[in-house]
């Protein structure tokens, strides 16, 4: 004979009880990291410990484990909290100096969506901000005149022009940087219309991440060493990675990471909009892969038109890449069509030798994300 099982209603009473200990436990726990930023700050340490954080995974997976847990689960836990962690001590300004001036910074743009990240990203560092945009009194000009730092985050079809608008009213002693997808025009248009320091910047997320912790952006220096590496002390503090990279270099890598990836994404979604079978019935049969596809497409084109427009039409090499997109294409259609099952195994050889090691990688993270979506089904 078993026990009797206690009723329904009695156990679910109970685990939500032991939820609300759990959120007042990391609660408590978010409080200490608070200690732990003031720690940072006052003796000059970073926020992202990496020893530490190896140390505390290891530990967790292995308690977990113990207590017959499923471990790799519980480590994803303590991974977000980590991040959390990270994210909560950069806004208590950890890693800003206390002895750090504290600077005016227009934002032309300022009610944008990249703008409200940027406003809030120097808010939370402790600048004075002036922001602007088409709905308020205050002119691109005249804040642009006043400010230490003069950021625009505009369209990118409108950024030369705002640029060549501003420019000329920046002080020399100060900073004009912009955070446009393509660097080469923008950083060419700064430097020839203002002797102040200029630095190109490009934040490498959308508006809609729930964190800058671990977000990636690229910096482009034009001119003025000083005021570089107070961008990039800036955006380190807030937990952003850095890649410092030239004009060139941002536009040609952008022509892949962009260009290629945002068109063959076009692609797809046209030729699933024209074959004529209705998206939902195909969702009953999605493999998780598929799935994750799926969403890449739709969110894609939930954005805004202009911005992906602009971004695919004014990079340089851009008709390179969809012409080298086109022939691959063509190439595999070519394939498929012969029936050709040794040229299609050439084929995988071929793009498998250039992913490299690369594909190890691939194959843990893409199984990741793929549990990630099974668990939320």
């Amino acid at each position: 004979m078993t026990d009797t099982p206690r009723p329904l209603p009695v156990v679910r009473a109970m685990i939500d009880a032991l939820d609300r200990d759990l959120l007042q436990i990391m609660a408590k726990r978010m409080a200490l990291v608070a200690e732990v930023a003031a720690y940072k700050r006052q003796y000059g340490l970073k926020i992202r410990d990496a020893s530490r954080e190896r140390e505390l995974l290891r530990d967790r997976h292995d308690r977990a484990k113990e207590l017959g847990l499923p471990s790799d689960e519980i480590e994803s836990i303590f991974r977000l909290l980590m991040r959390s962690s990270r994210d909560h001590q950069a806004a208590l300004r950890a890693e800003v100096p206390m002895d750090a001036a504290s600077y005016t910074i227009a934002i032309i743009g300022g009610n944008g969506r990249i703008g409200r990240v940027m406003a809030r990203l120097f808010g939370d560092l402790g600048h004075r901000l002036l922001l602007v945009d088409t709905d308020t009194s205050l002119r691109a000009e005249e804040a642009a005149s006043v400010a230490d730092v003069v950021v625009v985050s505009v369209p990118i079809d409108v950024t030369d022009a705002v640029i060549r608008a501003v420019g000329p009213h920046v002080r020399e002693d100060a900073l004009l940087m912009d955070v446009t997808s393509v660097k080469q025009a923008p950083l060419q248009a700064m430097l020839e219309v203002t002797g102040a320091s200029v630095v190109g910047t490009h934040p490498m997320f959308g508006p809609s991440v729930h964190t800058l912790q671990g977000q990636r952006v690229v910096i482009c220096r034009g001119r003025g060493d000083t005021w570089a590496d107070w961008v990039a002390q800036s955006f380190a503090a807030r937990g952003l990675v850095i890649t410092e990279t030239t004009a060139a270099q941002h536009d040609r890598a952008m022509s892949v990471v962009q260009v290629l990836t945002h068109f063959q994404t076009q692609v797809q979604g046209l030729t699933l909009s024209r074959l004529g079978i209705p998206l939902s019935e195909t969702l009953p049969f999605t493999s998780p892969a598929y799935l994750l596809e799926l969403y890449v497409a739709a969110r894609h084109f939930a954005q805004d038109p202009a911005l992906y427009g602009s971004i695919e039409m004014r990079n340089p090499r851009t008709a390179e890449i969809t012409s080298a997109f086109g022939q691959s294409v063509q190439d595999v259609a070519d394939i498929l069509a012969r029936g050709d099952q040794a040229a299609f195994s050439r084929l995988f050889d071929d793009v498998r030798e250039f992913f490299g090691d690369f594909t190890a990688e691939a194959l843990e993270q893409s199984s990741f994300l793929i549990d990630r979506i099974v668990e939320r089904a």
